[in-house]
């Protein structure tokens, strides 16, 4: 064995034992507390009845009332990282690294409603003079983990936020290094849980919302939904011990906005269009595969379309695809996927085709 294969080969293993570390707690927790939630009585409930009696907080922990995980074991994880059979190895050689640069200049003179797709589930809201951020993470979030569209350009042009939204505490949206590069005052809007981390950042200027909570400044309004995923950042205390969410923003513009958050695919998704008209849906597709792995935790391409439909929104925009490898699919392929589904369901001209570093300007509905 030489030396540089013994090297590869204890990097792979370090690699596999992280993961197998994380998601062996927090299967088996999230499985153990499963048996808190009265299935029979969530699925004849509408979602604000659910919300409304809190079915969703366990005794020590929130609790997914939309999927009961049935691979709430080791070796399901070995099977996937250790032995499962990857059909898209072969065209990891063609991912596209898309080094992100801006010029900020076109946003910041706009005076409407633009939406910029920074890099994996990262946008920048620009309502009128005001800049919301969602799950900023403006860094990798681990060295074994490729960053496919690194930032080119100076961070510290980055407009200054009034908000930064989070939707879960999952590393790869709630990163403390990228928040930390923003002033400490800047208000935090969250799912609630996640005190100790804003507290550790010195970032007390915050609103936590649990599901249905609408937080309302002048002509805007931000509501935290209901979605189907799970949350965890320490393995040793285990899963869901913060919230997590999608948000629907009204914005002062005008346009309603559909952030997805990391969800799979659940019933519920007609409910929320029945009671809010959308403009713009923005779904987070991006490691979904393979599904008998990750259908509990993120919607795949058709799921997609489809949850798209029952929202009833006009148009469809997808981040969290292009920037880390966190399923099987290479980094492109949700984009490439996407608009094959749409134009099967003959929606592709209600698909919002954005890359990473451009902007939707709503008042012409031009991508730039």
């Amino acid at each position: 064995m030489t030396r540089r294969f013994f090297i590869q080969r204890l990097f792979e293993g370090f690699k596999t034992a992280v993961l197998v570390h994380m998601f062996w707690f927090s299967m088996t927790s999230d499985q153990k507390v499963a048996a808190d939630v009265n299935w029979k009585l969530v699925n004849k409930m509408p979602l604000r009845e659910i919300t409304k009696r809190k079915l969703h907080h366990g005794s020590d922990r929130y609790l997914n009332p939309f999927g009961r995980r049935k691979h709430g074991n080791l070796w399901r994880v070995m099977r996937w990282k250790l032995f499962g059979e990857n059909r898209f190895k072969r065209f990891y050689p063609s991912e596209p690294v898309v080094p992100v640069k801006m010029d900020w200049r076109f946003l910041k003179d706009y005076k409407g409603l633009g939406i910029t797709f920074l890099k994996h589930a990262t946008l920048i809201i620009k309502d009128g003079d005001d800049y919301i951020y969602i799950d900023p993470v403006l860094f990798n979030i681990f060295r074994f983990i490729k960053d496919f569209t690194p930032l080119h350009f100076d961070i510290r042009e980055l407009p200054n936020p009034k908000h930064l939204l989070i939707t879960h505490g999952h590393y790869d949206h709630l990163d403390k290094k990228s928040l930390s590069h923003f002033n400490k005052k800047t208000h935090i809007i969250s799912p609630v849980g996640y005190n100790s981390i804003f507290k550790g950042l010195g970032m007390t200027n915050r609103d936590q919302l649990d599901w249905f909570d609408t937080l309302t400044q002048g002509n805007r309004e931000i509501t935290l939904l209901p979605c189907h995923h799970w949350t965890m950042r320490n393995p040793i205390v285990g899963p869901n011990r913060s919230l997590w969410g999608s948000y629907l923003i009204k914005s002062a513009s005008g346009p309603v906005i559909y952030i997805s958050g990391d969800t799979a695919y659940f019933d519920r998704f007609s409910e929320i269009g029945n009671e809010f008209k959308i403009d713009l849906a923005i779904f987070n597709l991006g490691a979904y595969e393979p599904r008998w792995f990750m259908a509990d935790s993120h919607i795949n391409p058709a799921e997609t379309v489809r949850a798209f439909q029952e929202l009833n929104a006009k148009h469809l925009m997808i981040v969290h695809w292009g920037t880390f490898r966190l399923g099987d699919e290479p980094v492109h392929f949700p984009s490439m996927e996407i608009k094959q589904e749409m134009q099967k369901a003959g929606l592709q001209d209600r698909y919002v085709e954005i890359n990473h570093g451009q902007t939707l300007f709503f008042d012409s509905f031009n991508v730039v």
